[in-house]
């Protein structure tokens, strides 16, 4: 209660006779600033992490890494077909689609060459894993051209869909042959690891 109180003085006055504290303002309004600003950085850190979290699962992945691989493909698909419903008056468009074209197979390629390939690797499927590595090169050789190439022009729609024509084969290959016969060497707790290694190389990307 007020009356059992300490009153003595704490430091230095905050002008007005009263002691200062976590709560006064004037004199004593640091340490409400700094624990405003710890609260604000607090609630800035949360948010960003909330936001990682929402980027790296709000393309379904709730399955394995193998189901998580597949809703990232499907991610891709689904942005060339806005891609390739565009016209060459639509130049700001195609730069905007380009770039999430541009990071979500940037984020989707991180998790498989820095998790999915190494572990082939250990399962005496490197033949596959480089294979498949190999042709990320072609990813990015695609990804550079397109955004030196002019987007108004045909030539460059062009381009997208003989890029589309090379990553679905590419999808297809770790969808239906690759990755399907790597997961049945898997326990289920090595399964389980994966999943979690994979979501963390994700999460840096989110």
């Amino acid at each position: 209660m007020a009356g059992n109180r300490d009153t003595k003085p704490r430091g230095r006055s905050n002008g007005s006779g009263g002691s200062d504290s976590a709560f006064s303002f004037g004199g004593g309004s640091a340490g409400v600033l700094a624990g405003a600003a710890l609260a604000g950085a607090a609630i800035g850190i949360a948010a960003n992490v909330g936001r990682k979290l929402f980027v790296q699962f709000s393309t379904g992945a709730t399955g394995d890494w193998c189901d998580a691989l597949k809703a990232e493909h499907q991610l891709t698909r689904t942005i060339f077909d806005k891609i390739e419903a565009t016209d060459d008056s639509q130049g700001i468009m195609r730069g905007h689609l380009l770039m999430k074209l541009k990071y979500a197979l940037t984020k989707h390629a991180n998790e498989e060459e820095n998790v999915i390939y190494p572990a082939l690797r250990e399962a005496n499927m490197a033949h596959d894993a480089d294979a498949l590595n190999g042709e990320h090169g072609y990813v990015k050789t695609y990804l550079y051209e397109l955004e030196t190439i002019a987007n108004a022009s045909p030539e460059w729609l062009a381009r997208v869909r003989d890029f589309r024509t090379m990553i679905e084969e590419h999808m297809r290959m770790e969808e239906e042959e690759v990755f399907p016969a790597f997961q049945k060497a898997l326990t289920e707790a090595q399964n389980a690891r994966l999943t979690s290694m994979m979501n963390k190389e994700g999460f840096k990307m989110a």
